[in-house]
């Protein structure tokens, strides 16, 4: 019998996605009713091993030259389940649940899964060629990944944990994070996908800059604090970048509209 190593190959990858899978699915499982916290932080954990395996999927297909529609629906179920439910399981569990408000709290985590599987269909959609093939992967991506605001809420639980369960209380300011959170991932924002990475003074810059405050954040605070501030610093740059780009082509647009009144006088 003659296995054909080519075909075993587009395996590998989905391995790495259904991997992303169970450790969103037990993440799940973990944030039962009667969940402690330990139960809790563990689930956390487990969904920052999903973000590892979800950012390992992609670059493993890229590598062995094995990226088809399939992996790339199965990745966005995968993140569905992984980035959309287990975190906003999570934070109900964690904080939402004793806000006094249920139903508040419940539309609030539905409102989390529910703009990141429409931000995952629409990333579908934009990727999908008329061949049914992938497009090759860009430099930014329309709305914020849903693995990063997953990490977001992630972080904060992690946070929690190593500061003595303080910020669990806070229970408005989490509820206001994560609408944020699904407002930008159904927003029109561009984001940098570091996928198409191309060395330039500003990528260098804000690389180095992210990098290095988070070293310093982890060396002054915690390493999940630093994971907070990372995030925030890549929301941040997308937000920066966006207002930028408008500015930009509004001044564009009136230096056009001046041209003719100037030739006219």
């Amino acid at each position: 019998m003659r296995i054909n190593l080519r075909k075993s190959l587009f395996v590998l990858p989905n391995l790495f996605t259904l991997s992303s899978v169970f450790c969103g699915f037990y993440a799940s499982v973990l944030c039962t009713s009667d969940a402690t916290e330990d139960e809790l932080y563990r689930a956390a954990l487990l969904i920052i091993f999903a973000i590892f395996f979800d950012t390992i999927d992609g670059r493993v297909a890229r590598l062995t030259r094995t990226q088809s529609a399939f992996g790339l629906q199965i990745d966005s179920l995968a993140d569905v389940v992984s980035f959309g439910v287990a975190p906003a399981l999570l934070v109900y569990r964690w904080s939402l649940e004793a806000l006094g408000a249920p139903v508040l709290a419940v539309f609030t985590c539905f409102c989390f899964v529910g703009c990141g599987a429409i931000r995952l269909a629409r990333y579908n959609v934009q990727t999908m060629s008329t061949n049914n093939k992938p497009h090759a992967p860009s430099k930014y991506m329309v709305g914020l990944p849903i693995p990063g605001a997953a990490g977001i809420l992630v972080s904060l639980v992690v946070a929690n944990h190593a500061a003595g369960g303080t910020l669990a209380a806070s229970r408005l300011l989490i509820l206001c994070v994560v609408l944020v959170l699904s407002v930008f991932m159904v927003s029109t924002i561009k984001f940098r996908s570091f996928k198409d990475l191309r060395l330039s003074w500003r990528t260098v810059a804000l690389v180095s800059f992210a990098v290095g405050s988070s070293a310093f954040v982890a060396l002054r605070f915690h390493v999940a604090y630093a994971f907070i501030w990372l995030l925030a610093s890549y929301i941040t740059i997308g937000l920066v970048e966006a207002v930028v780009s408008i500015t930009s082509r509004v001044m564009k647009r009136r230096r056009l509209q001046r041209e003719p009144e100037d030739n006219q006088a």
